[in-house]
Formats: structure tokens, sequence, C-alpha cells
């Protein structure tokens, strides 16, 4: 499956900003989608993640701000990012794999497709 990721932009602290990824080639059913951000130097951070039978995950910092969600008639997955902070800037990645268990899902190296960057940056 190849991934486009796109929405990434600069906006004002206790701002909102929808990031997408659309996958073309082949669906997302059956695959575990997930966003990851990564800045300068750092490896690359789980955000949130969105598995085939609907059930969601986030790490800690984003908790309650961000939301991931699908559109299958779209095939594409959001993260609908609200109440940024200067911390989330960031290039935002997205992924896919049809073989993710659930103790892996936030292991960035478990994943197989990938799409290319979005940048997000977050002013203070």
């Amino acid at each position: 499956v190849q991934l486009q990721a796109s929405g990434g932009g600069l906006v004002q602290a206790g701002g909102s900003l929808r990031l997408s990824c659309a996958a073309s080639g082949r669906t997302f059913s059956r695959q575990t989608v997930a966003w990851f951000r990564q800045t300068p130097g750092n490896e690359r951070e789980f955000v949130a993640a969105l598995r085939w039978n609907g059930y969601t995950y986030y790490a800690d910092s984003v908790k309650d701000r961000f939301t991931i969600s699908g559109n299958n008639a779209k095939n594409t997955v959001y993260l609908q990012m609200n109440s940024l902070r200067p911390e989330d800037t960031a290039d935002y990645y997205c992924a896919a794999d049809p073989s993710i268990i659930l103790s892996s899902i936030r292991m960035s190296q478990q994943y197989d497709n990938w799409g290319q960057g979005t940048q997000v940056t977050v002013s203070s």
C-alpha cells in the first residue's frame, strides 16, 4: 500500500490542524494505521494508532487533544490535532501494516509501509 500524508502547516499555540493519510494500491482494510512524529536528532515517536477493529491508541502526551479516525469510503485516516503546543512541532508520518500485534503498536520498526512526512510547526 502507498501512503500519502498531507495537512501539515504553521499554526499558533492553541490552534488546530487535521492531517490526512490517504492509501492507494490497497485499502486500509484489516490494517493498523498509525501516526508517528520526529524531530531532528530524535527517533520517531508514536502518536496515535487506529486498529482495523476500530480501537484507538494514543501517546499520553496527545491524549485528549488528538483524535485518530478513518473514512473507509475515502480510504483515508485522519489525525485531528487540537490545542496544539510548541512541543508538538515535528515531521508527522503515517504508517500502516496488516500484521501489527497489540504489544508492538507503538513501535515504529514494526510498520512496513510509510508515507512521506508532513511538517507541523506550532509557534508560541
